[in-house]
């Protein structure tokens, strides 16, 4: 062989061996990468090349795969209720991805989690089509349509916790979206999905998980759990010693309570409560100072960024930093305070399960497409943030506010209720309209329970018109009697 054959038979064998490598390299280390690199239209089209799993409440399924039989898309996500589930579900759209639970449970509903491994194999084997797995939701249809029912056509958010295990039995955001109006890829869906996210009344916010609020005078209930837990009242019956006018710390400002009538003078803390004193609990919480303050709200879940559902919640906030006046009004829920309707729901669950406060959850159970549970919730606790006594000595308040405070609307007929009101002010000095708020809780004698709050944006159009008694006193009322019943 001459000099110039030799040495481009070299040459040609380098390229190959370098197309070797190359093909390899891209198969083998990088095959992973591309494969789920974001880009990868053909990821889209394979997540919808087969039925998706459903998410499941109550034992049937709220989500479905429509065969479409389309050119990319054979399947495409709908929804059974839509707009009342979709706080909970999240959406799964071929153009605009998902979220929620439709995003964190992807694995399970695609069919792609390792867990899964075996079902897939199997299937691949017997040659029948593969199929995502189910997730199965702790919500409880009826409160969750009674939930959504009562808020109607408001702007606000309802929770509902079973206090002994966490189980989140209803969560709803309205205004809501439906998610099927955006879950292809037509001209039509990308219409929808601008709309939705033009539009100023924001329906894809989940407010029960991601909007905070100021938590108005529902807050007391943390005021009143620290002045237990400090030891400065060891009754509901103790008197306070409150004066007729209450000047703010520092300042020359009057902390006014909502009507001149109410009687707030050295009011026992079970009557100051019953009226929601703004002047006791300001007072209270001024004297007890920002940093027990602080340490019994985060006791409860304040000032935590982790609190996942597996949903994240934004974190409710109990300020690090505040004058003596600014803790007064951080004491009655006003100020920086500000809280999640989850947040207060919790609240409510802590001192309804005597002092425990255990970890919310959504999800019960992962399945594979046979039902196989691939994986059970176990119940955990999230911490103490009171002692079984405080937690009694709040139960009396609680109660006492619907026999005979401003949390009448909420009375059950043979069942145990306990509750607190809250109007919170908010904007530019307090110029928005206030938000009506209402957490409470239910014990029934068939030994079911439900911790509930309730939050309601600009409930009326006038200010006066506004209170968490009369407008989401009615909502949490619906929720309770959906879960333990009424006679």
């Amino acid at each position: 062989m001459n000099k110039p054959i030799r040495r481009v038979s070299v040459f040609c064998l380098v390229l190959i061996l370098a197309l070797m490598v190359r093909t390899n390299w891209v198969q083998g280390v990088q095959a992973h990468a591309w494969a789920t690199n974001k880009e990868n239209d053909r990821n889209k089209y394979d997540r919808y090349a087969y039925p998706r799993g459903n998410i499941i409440a109550g034992g049937a399924p709220v989500t479905n795969s429509d065969n479409v039989n389309g050119l990319r898309y054979k399947y495409k996500r709908s929804w059974v209720d839509g707009p009342m589930y979709a706080p909970v579900t999240g959406y799964s759209s071929q153009s605009f991805g998902t979220s929620q639970l439709e995003s964190l449970e992807d694995g399970i509903l695609s069919g792609t989690d390792s867990r899964l491994f075996f079902r897939n194999t199997l299937d691949m084997l017997t040659g029948d089509d593969k199929k995502g797995g189910d997730v199965v939701t702790t919500i409880d249809p009826k409160a969750q349509k009674a939930a959504f029912e009562a808020l109607g056509n408001k702007k606000g958010a309802a929770v509902a916790i079973d206090p002994r295990t966490g189980a989140i039995l209803a969560l709803v955001s309205t205004p809501s979206y439906d998610p099927g109006t955006f879950a292809g890829s037509s001209d039509a869906d990308a219409k929808a999905w601008t709309d939705l996210n033009a539009d100023p009344n924001k329906p894809m916010l989940n407010r029960a998980l991601r909007e905070t609020y100021p938590p108005g005078s529902t807050f007391k209930l943390v005021t009143a759990a620290a002045a237990f837990e400090d030891g400065k009242f060891q009754s509901p019956e103790d008197t306070t010693e409150t004066p007729e006018k209450y000047i703010l710390p520092g300042t020359s400002t009057e902390l006014k309570n909502a009507s001149k009538t109410e009687p707030c003078t050295n009011a026992t803390l079970l009557v100051a409560m019953d009226y929601s004193c703004n002047t006791v609990f300001g007072k209270i919480g001024a004297e007890l100072g920002k940093d027990k303050l602080r340490a019994q709200a985060e006791k409860f879940g304040f000032n935590n960024a982790k609190v996942e559902v597996p949903i994240r919640a934004s974190a409710s906030v109990f300020p690090k930093s505040s004058s003596p006046d600014g803790t007064a009004m951080d004491a009655i829920g006003q100020h920086d305070t500000r809280a999640t309707p989850l947040q207060m729901a919790m609240v409510a669950a802590a001192i309804a399960n005597n002092g425990t406060l255990m970890q919310p959850y959504l999800v019960d159970q992962e399945r594979s497409s046979t039902l196989a549970v691939v994986s059970k919730h176990s119940e955990k606790e999230m911490g103490r943030p009171i002692s079984p006594t405080t937690a009694q000595k709040l139960q009396q308040l609680m109660e006492s506010v619907v026999q005979n405070g401003t949390g009448e609307k909420a009375q059950i007929k043979g069942v145990t209720v306990g509750g607190k009101t809250g109007t919170a002010q908010h904007g530019q000095d307090n110029s928005g309209l206030p938000f009506a708020w209402f957490m409470s809780y239910a014990k029934g004698a068939n030994d079911k329970q439900v911790a509930v709050a309730v939050v309601v944006e600009d409930g009326a159009a006038e200010s006066a018109e506004i209170s968490g008694g009369s407008i989401a006193a009615p909502i949490a009322r619906k929720v309770m009697e959906a879960v333990v019943g009424a006679k």
